[in-house]
């Protein structure tokens, strides 16, 4: 299937045991669109693509989520996933877990709190240090001893020490929230809404250039705030994983939203010239 390119905004920076579910993205299960972003060939990262990756759709985000995470200046303890992906709050990500020292971990997990925390990890960069919390909302022990699980992202966490590395990794975390607006909270809403509509332009060229019907794509915030929603439309730029991470880390949702609407921008600009080739030259 042809895909839509993400072009990043020009503030773009910087063997496992987990097997997530392969991957797409589905902005919203009543469109019936599927649509992945990714990077161009110039941009991608120049190694081999790895299986891992986020499945994320916006049912995965529940109606005016407004997560309230423990407070900032708490320091707790937290076993770690190094992952090549980048996870959100309120994603969700499927999970299958068969290596001796993970499933060590799942077995402490399923008798505790069930969190974990997810923390991006390549090659070029090494492991990040702000990750998101994952929550076993569903699990099931295979004969085998392996686990297959179904993770929800809940708050952000930022590594201020590592504990140990073995069995596994666990790091003392503190807890990473967004600072509060400066302006009037119907700007966030006016910016989240302009998100949106480049959203919705981005999947109706896609559709079009993938010969599919352009229907009108429908409500894609379903009620979310400004800064679930933000965490959303990241979790959907799928195989750009460093920009991902760039969007999780910012403590600012306005900043967010802004980069998120340029990169969906240069997408809608890419597509629309993609779509005038077409037009001209309809068998390439």
């Amino acid at each position: 299937m042809a895909l839509p390119q993400l072009l990043h905004s020009p503030q773009s920076s910087s063997s496992s045991s987990l097997i997530p579910h392969k991957p797409y993205l589905n902005p919203s299960s009543y469109t019936k669109t599927a649509v992945n972003f990714f990077t161009p060939p110039h941009l991608r990262r120049q190694r081999r693509r790895k299986p891992n990756s986020l499945s994320c759709s916006a049912s995965s985000f529940s109606e005016k989520h407004h997560t309230s995470p423990p407070k900032s200046n708490d320091v707790v303890e937290l076993p770690l996933f190094p992952l090549p992906l980048v996870l959100f709050p309120g994603a969700i990500l499927p999970l299958q877990i068969f290596e001796f020292r993970y499933r060590m971990m799942m077995h402490t997990l399923l008798h505790t709190d069930l969190r974990f925390g997810v923390i991006y990890t390549d090659s070029a960069t090494g492991t990040a240090d702000v990750g998101c919390v994952g929550e076993v909302i569903k699990h099931e022990r295979l004969v085998d001893d392996r686990f297959f699980l179904i993770c929800k992202g809940q708050e952000r966490f930022r590594v201020t020490k590592l504990v140990r590395t073995k069995p596994y990794l666990v790091a003392e975390v503190t807890w990473l929230e967004d600072r509060p607006p400066s302006g009037e909270v119907e700007d966030l809403d006016t910016l989240a809404n302009e998100v949106e509509s480049y959203m919705k332009d981005v999947i109706r060229l896609s559709n079009r250039l993938n010969g599919k019907p352009e229907k009108e794509v429908q409500d894609l915030r379903r009620n979310l705030f400004p800064t679930p929603f933000s965490f959303f439309v990241g979790s959907t730029f799928e195989g750009a994983p460093r920009e991902q991470q760039a969007l999780l880390e910012l403590e600012d949702t306005a900043m967010r939203l802004k980069r998120e609407k340029e990169t969906l921008r240069n997408t809608l600009n890419y597509l629309s010239a993609a779509s005038a080739v077409k037009d001209v030259f309809p068998s390439s």
